[in-house]
């Protein structure tokens, strides 16, 4: 499908990432900073009705892929009904859902249900010990029985994200890929990236070495694997296990970038690495209509930049990723 929303340098906008709160339960050390309280209010947050307008509205425009995000989006209340609402939209051809897994076990069949086909589920460590200290939560046991549920309810595929950081678990990803082929999960690793004090400080590895190192082990050849975002896969001879790169430091993606973000007050960032974004919720609230709201969208796609510039200027960013949306 070619889509009618594209920027200005001809990128065409298929994907747009929906974050239904800024809230969590964990704590994850290159997301949110220690102690950190500082969340919306829900009279701020899209309702439902106005979440089901605007990816209506993205729809209209050629949009096809949406992903619910946080925060934790399984905090917020009644989400397989919005899942359900969304899934209904003519349009919405890929609805998926990002996930710290630990309420996954008691919504995985309300969500398969709903009509979300897809996970990705963070997992940083298999250590008990290191999932407390990277989350400061002791979450490992609810996250693995969570993945367990959602396997049985059908989930597929099932992509673990694992975020590299020196000196923390750099050595597990060996393990970690054997527990995801065992299991028949993709795995996803993720370079830090820039984005606030806690991104800044994560411990940054250059995923490539490990790339090769991984394409050797497993005998492993250039592969895609469904989804809208920026991985770039190796996959087995026998197509049985994938491992997903995202590398916005040492091999950034921008020029096929295809994705904006929407945070849960509204507000549209173009991209992860520039402070440029739209307010819509204002919009949504003064009774603009569809054909204004669309226009607003298009309006907004103009802003995006033509790249970050995590490396040319790490600092720019200071806000933090569970307030912009995973």
């Amino acid at each position: 499908m070619t889509t009618a929303l594209q920027d200005r340098f001809g990128r065409s906008i298929d994907y747009l990432r929906l974050s239904v709160t800024d809230r969590c339960d964990l704590r994850c050390s290159y997301c949110m900073p220690q102690g950190f309280n500082d969340y919306g209010e829900p009279v701020d947050w899209l309702t439902f009705e106005e979440i089901t307008r605007v990816v209506a509205a993205f729809t209209r425009l050629g949009t096809s892929k949406f992903r619910l995000t946080g925060g934790e989006p399984l905090l917020r209340r009644n989400i397989s009904e919005l899942a359900a609402r969304l899934k209904r939209i003519e349009g919405v051809e890929d609805l998926s859902l990002s996930t710290n897994a630990t309420q996954l076990a008691r919504h995985a069949a309300a969500l398969k249900a709903a009509g979300v086909s897809r996970l990705n589920v963070s997992l940083d460590s298999l250590c008990a010990e290191r999932v407390l200290n990277i989350t400061r939560r002791d979450a490992l046991a609810s996250v693995l029985d969570g993945l367990v549920v959602a396997k049985s309810a059908g989930f597929a595929p099932i992509k673990i994200n694992m975020v590299v950081m020196a000196g923390v678990n750099e050595d597990e990803i060996t393990a970690m890929a054997d527990f995801c082929l065992e299991h028949g999960f993709v795995l996803r690793l993720i370079e830090t990236m820039p984005v606030g004090d806690t991104g800044r400080n994560a411990g940054f590895v250059d995923l490539q070495p490990i790339r090769k190192q991984l394409q050797s082990r497993y005998g492993m050849v250039d592969g895609l694997v469904a989804g809208g975002g920026p991985a770039r896969y190796l996959v087995t001879a026998d197509g049985r296990f994938s491992i997903g790169f995202i590398t916005p430091m040492s091999q950034h993606f921008c020029e096929t970038c295809n994705r904006v973000r929407l945070t849960v007050d509204g507000t549209l960032y173009l991209c992860l690495g520039d402070d440029s974004k739209f307010e819509l919720r204002p919009l949504l609230r003064s009774g603009i209509s569809d054909a204004g709201l669309e226009s607003a969208i298009r309006e907004a796609i103009e802003l995006k930049p033509e790249k970050h510039e995590f490396r040319e200027q790490p600092g720019k960013i200071i806000r933090i990723m569970s307030a912009t949306g995973g």
